[in-house]
């Protein structure tokens, strides 16, 4: 099977999402086209243009199935190069534009929203990492489409949910091996913590303002000011613009922090998580959680949020919960489910719930059986 996969904003999500579809599947022949992750507005708006008058050749050639991200603006695509009109294609959504948090200094344009409905109307089969992907962008757009002036069609919302299915993002099957470099700060333990051992807090996500960044710094303090015994990793990528609280943690919670920055190697990433007790996580935007469930395949018990993707995916012994703007509420409930989960794990009574349906190896059939039905069928 000839597969083309277009991916127009390849984040390291996209981009490891998009590696490992290719890598899982080497019976088929690949054409990758993919474009940096910058200039957001101008990335999802031009992709087409950047590919139709530069990768003709390569979008001409007869394939047998397109995978799209949904960041692809495939309606001007297709129109750019008809022969693509006539392949069938799968849209892959690892986000939405309904559901993102406002940071206050956004462009308020409705374009990027409209070119997700844009492309699930032009997908023949449309995948989401998640439910609450799919559901808030079915809501998003219901509510969108109400709000348009006239000449709206009837019945799309019902077209694009018709076409839907849920398949998460796969991990790869190396973030399950606990063999990673040896990290003399935290060590795999050989067994429980024991109960004079501090407990080791992972944070791991991009430094924005959406990973809430000031809910971490609220919950350690209530940690801090109850005399909670915890050593500290935080892990991720920090940007230009980061917000304040990171330099405030650094400074304040010096005499626990033992990482505070980019790992340096994969591997390094990797040995932080397998040494960890808790991961935490504060995200008020989060359609999977790829971070978290790596934690959990290293060996990590989650403490998370009731919000976002989370409650689809983890009991509620796992969730503390979402208290909107009272973030001092929900630092003391995350604190309490932290001393909680802390003396379990000290008595041997809790372990993190198992991910191993979320590897490659274990979604690799849904994926072919995506397309297998898709180029079975063709585009309708």
């Amino acid at each position: 099977m000839r597969i083309l996969v277009l991916s127009a904003y390849d984040a390291a999500s996209h981009r490891a999402w998009r590696k490992g579809l290719v890598a899982c599947f080497p019976e088929h022949q690949w054409t990758e086209l993919a474009l940096p992750a910058r200039y957001f507005s101008w990335r999802i708006r031009g992709n087409s243009l950047s590919w139709a008058f530069s990768e003709r050749e390569v979008l001409s050639q007869p394939y047998d199935l397109v995978v799209a991200t949904s960041m692809v603006d495939l309606s001007s695509l297709r129109g750019f190069v008809p022969s693509l009109g006539q392949i069938p294609t799968l849209v892959y959504f690892h986000e939405n534009q309904f559901a993102y948090p406002e940071s206050g200094r956004e462009f308020r344009s409705v374009e990027p929203q409209l070119l997700n409905i844009y492309n699930a109307l032009c997908g023949d089969r449309l995948v989401f990492n998640s439910r609450f992907n799919r559901d808030t962008l079915l809501e998003g757009a219901r509510k969108l489409l109400a709000k348009l002036p006239d000449q709206v069609p009837p019945g799309l919302i019902e077209q694009i949910e018709a076409r839907s299915s849920v398949v998460p993002v796969p991990l790869p099957d190396s973030a399950f091996d606990k063999r990673a470099i040896e990290n003399e700060t935290w060590p795999q333990r050989s067994g429980c913590p024991a109960q004079d051992d501090p407990i080791r807090i992972v944070w791991a996500a991009r430094w924005e303002f959406d990973k809430g960044p000031d809910r971490l710094l609220a919950i350690l303090r209530a940690l801090e000011s109850r005399g909670t015994d915890f050593r500290l990793c935080i892990l991720g990528e920090r940007f230009r613009n980061s917000p304040k609280e990171f330099d405030t943690i650094a400074r304040e919670f010096s005499h626990r922090l033992d990482q505070c920055g980019y790992a340096e190697s994969r591997e390094a990433y990797l040995s932080w998580l397998s040494g960890g007790d808790i991961f935490l996580s504060t995200a008020t935007h989060e359609f999977q959680g790829l971070s978290v469930l790596e934690a959990l395949a290293q060996g990590c018990i989650p403490a998370l949020p009731a919000r976002q993707a989370y409650p689809e995916l983890f009991s509620e012994e796992y969730l503390y919960p979402d208290c909107g703007d009272d973030i001092e509420r929900e630092a003391g409930l995350a604190a309490d489910l932290i001393e909680r989960q802390a003396e379990a794990l000290k008595n041997g009574a809790l372990e993190a719930p198992s991910v191993a349906g979320f590897s490659w190896s274990a979604l690799k059939p849904l994926y072919a059986e995506l397309f297998s039905a898709l180029t079975a069928t063709g585009a309708e």
